[in-house]
């Protein structure tokens, strides 16, 4: 029978040994676990961070779970890929021979290179002892200064307010998320921090932190400023873990390429999660994505596939669902200018696509703090961010994934803008009907 080894413990890894188990019941599988606190949501982290919820909400599998699968699990961190020989060497000095392997290392954030980022005090938000780091450190400081771009900087900023830390919030563009956000939805945001006494400093860039007997007491900008502070988050985005895979001389670009069953170019090797460079197959473009979701759909594919199924993976519109300044928000497809702004690369909960826009079209609708931003080309709706009231989500998820032709109601959306959406309503509602008929034939 198969052995199977999975080199990860994030969702992408969990599901894969779920779905192998589905199709094997038997042959034996080890997943390969760096961190001692395993399966557990990362984007659970920010709302344990603000208090929302408690730690224990965010374990998406516990111990019973992964008995029951007849899994093992090894906690040590993969040193050396050979792929001629069917082997991984860990750096515990044990080796564990393979059928079929799974890269699922995932992505790590991209670290500090300002002078003086050695000093205590200075964290990031990338796994859980991260979070106990925080949680810890924002018990007795005072004044914090955030850095970065994206959902991560600024799961940063809301955390460390709700728990009582004065924060200074430093973006080198001139808004929020400038590459993902338009300046109205990056201002939403904005005015809603202001709103909960964050201080914010467009067109900021720092220069180094400043320390005092081996203390962190504050930050320099590169136009001079000082900023006294005893806290210092820098959240500037995270980089697929590709070493292994590179040492091992697998086919690397921006990630792991992968073909459409998520096999590298190693034999019995595949790849899934925040590591993988999957190809669209409307776009003909690779990408890659660091979204729950994705990394789900991802392993799912790729442990069927390894247990000796032969399902191409389809990637899907990407989306995800977060929280903005506490507006609920929903992006989808193609929004973005491709700009960069305050990351050197993705924040944890974006996607590449969403950055790739070409020119394009848009409408957009807002009432009270909701507001809905619609990009289209020739005939089709190809991205959408939906801010606040989330009744439109499900419909617009629909009409982008689906590619459906909008030709007949897209000129006159864009010409009579006021009325766009009640357009679209009564267009999505044929179309839906038009669907439920279909499949009751």
């Amino acid at each position: 029978m198969p052995e199977y080894v999975i080199i990860g413990s994030s969702i992408a890894g969990q599901s894969a040994a779920e779905a192998i188990r589905e199709r094997d019941a038997h042959s034996p599988i080890t997943l390969v676990a760096e961190e001692p606190h395993r399966f557990y949501s990362r984007p659970g982290l920010a709302y344990v961070l603000r208090g929302d919820i408690p730690e224990k909400q965010i374990m998406a599998r516990t111990a019973e779970d992964w008995r029951q699968l007849k899994a093992q699990i090894v906690t040590a961190r993969a040193e050396r890929l050979l792929p001629d020989q069917h082997q991984v060497k860990l750096v515990n000095g044990k080796t564990l021979r393979y059928d079929r392997l799974l890269l699922a290392t995932g992505s790590v954030a991209v670290p500090p290179d300002f002078p003086g980022r050695e000093l205590p005090g200075i964290v990031k938000l990338d796994n859980l002892d991260d979070l106990h780091h925080i949680v810890k450190l924002a018990g007795r400081r005072k004044t914090a200064v955030v850095i970065g771009g994206g959902i991560t900087a600024l799961e940063l900023v809301e955390g460390l307010r709700a728990r009582g830390v004065k924060v200074h919030y430093l973006m080198r563009s001139g808004r929020y998320w400038s590459n993902v956000l338009d300046e109205t939805e990056s201002h939403l945001v904005e005015d809603r921090l202001r709103e909960e006494a964050v201080i914010i400093h467009p067109r900021t860039q720092l220069k180094q932190a400043l320390g005092k007997r081996d203390k962190l007491i504050g930050v320099e900008t590169v136009a001079g400023e000082r900023i006294d502070c005893d806290m210092l988050a820098v959240a500037i985005g995270v980089r697929p873990r590709l070493e292994l895979a590179q040492a091992a001389g697998l086919k690397i670009e921006r990630g792991i390429v992968v073909d459409e069953y998520l096999r590298t170019s190693a034999p019995d090797v595949f790849a899934a999660g925040d590591v993988a460079q999957v190809t669209d197959p409307h776009t003909g473009r690779s990408s890659l994505d660091v979204l729950w979701s994705s990394a789900l759909a991802q392993g799912r594919a790729a442990g069927f596939n390894m247990a000796g199924g032969a399902t191409p993976y389809r990637r899907t519109v990407p989306m995800n669902v977060t929280q903005l300044a506490g507006l609920i928000t929903t992006i989808i497809g193609a929004v973005g200018a491709g700009r960069n702004d305050d990351l050197v690369t993705l924040s944890r909960g974006e996607s590449e696509q969403w950055r790739s826009l070409e020119p394009a079209r848009a409408v957009y609708a807002r009432w009270e703090a909701n507001r809905i931003r619609l990009q289209f080309d020739d005939r089709h709706i190809v991205g959408a961010v939906v801010m606040g009231d989330q009744m439109w989500a499900r419909p617009l998820y629909d009409l982008i994934s689906k590619r459906i032709d909008i030709t007949s109601i897209r000129d006159v959306m864009l010409a009579d803008q006021s009325d766009a959406f009640d357009h679209l309503r009564q267009f999505y509602q044929e179309w839906e009907s038009t669907q439920r008929a279909s499949a009751n034939l």
